[in-house]
């Protein structure tokens, strides 16, 4: 487990009180009955809480108190599945910032540090993430293409987007038009369509700018799923230590302890991963490789929890009553983006020159 300062401490402990007092999964289950992508008032809490300008440098509004402060938050929000734009608003925060101009920041991160307004990636335009691949391009100042699955697009104002030639910055309106797309986890996602929409470059980045944000997009991302790893966990545990079978409580099975004490390995592996990833981010030591590491790790112990934690609910875990089926439609809706585990995989062994 990280150490964390004093500051980061009690940001954690805030965090987590905030998701389990103001936002537990009942509040998630209210969103979806409402039709609603996320509760605007709880959105508009965390902009007065500072956590929509945590990577965001102090002069543009922001706290810039580093990514493992921003994953420490985003992993309690996970716990509760509350539904927010914080992961795909932060992303798009850091986009402007490691490639915009002085102009582009000056412009647009004071209003996503604020959460005023709400950004987004558009990048994939295929079923699968192919990496920094595209066929959207720019021609005078228009961009046109498609993006396939895009996280908060209804709520967005803007989209960074992979282009043929680089990334580019469009603004919600005028020639960009969304379709949306209704997956297992209920959150808002859509297929958003460019047709000669007003398009920016990003001036600074690079040609690395568009896998600079895509490693930043999967580590937080893998924070997101090691908060819903642990909820698994913590509640098939509970559930055992309660659950009376053959006039035994099922904790007592020794078949069972051994199953949950592999569960608890698996996890915390995960969780150093993820904490390997943020820490990357912060110090800038090996980022692309830390980012395979950290969200294949993900991918795999999510994907092995959520399945385990509905089988040891046993016929009950399938229903709509019991909340860790909401947990395996996220993660498998979370496992797709930004890569498979064998995507991933393949991409860190060929970073090793495999």
């Amino acid at each position: 487990m990280a150490v964390l300062n004093e500051e980061q401490s009690m940001l954690r402990d805030m965090a987590r009180e905030w998701a389990v007092n103001e936002s537990p999964v009942n509040a998630w289950r209210k969103v979806r009955d409402a039709g609603l992508d996320f509760d605007a008032s709880k959105w508009a809490e965390m902009g007065q809480m500072g956590w929509t300008g945590i990577i965001v440098p102090e002069e543009f509004g922001g706290t810039d108190f580093g990514w493992m402060s921003l994953g420490l938050v985003v992993e309690e929000l996970g716990k509760t599945l509350t539904a927010s734009p914080l992961v795909a608003s932060s992303l798009a925060a850091s986009a402007i910032a490691l490639g915009g101009s002085q102009a582009q920041k000056e412009k647009y991160l004071p209003q996503l540090a604020s959460g005023e307004l709400i950004g987004t990636l558009a990048f994939d335009e295929g079923p699968r993430h192919r990496g920094a691949v595209a066929e959207t391009s720019v021609s005078g100042g228009k961009l046109s293409g498609t993006k396939s699955f895009v996280h908060e697009a209804n709520g967005a104002g803007l989209f960074i987007v992979l282009a043929s030639d680089g990334v580019c910055l469009v603004e919600k309106g005028e020639g960009v038009s969304l379709s949306d797309r209704e997956l297992v986890d209920r959150r808002d996602h859509a297929e958003v369509t460019f047709a000669s929409a007003q398009a920016e470059k990003l001036a600074d980045g690079g040609d690395n700018l568009a896998e600079a944000i895509l490693d930043r997009a999967r580590i937080l991302t893998a924070a997101e799923m090691l908060g819903m790893a642990q909820s698994v966990f913590d509640t098939t545990l509970a559930y055992l230590k309660q659950r009376v079978q053959f006039n035994q409580v099922l904790s007592t099975f020794q078949a069972l302890q051994h199953r949950m004490a592999g569960l608890y390995t698996d996890l915390e592996l995960m969780r150093t991963a993820v904490e390997a990833g943020l820490t990357a981010l912060d110090t800038g030591f090996k980022v692309p490789e830390a980012a395979c590491l950290a969200k294949a790790r993900a991918n795999d112990v999510l994907h092995l929890m959520s399945r385990e934690g509905i089988q040891l609910h046993g016929g009950v875990g399938m229903t709509d009553e019991y909340d860790v089926g909401f947990y395996l439609k996220r993660a498998r809706v979370l496992e797709a983006s930004w890569g498979s585990s064998g995507f991933l995989k393949d991409r860190h062994a060929r970073l090793n020159g495999y």
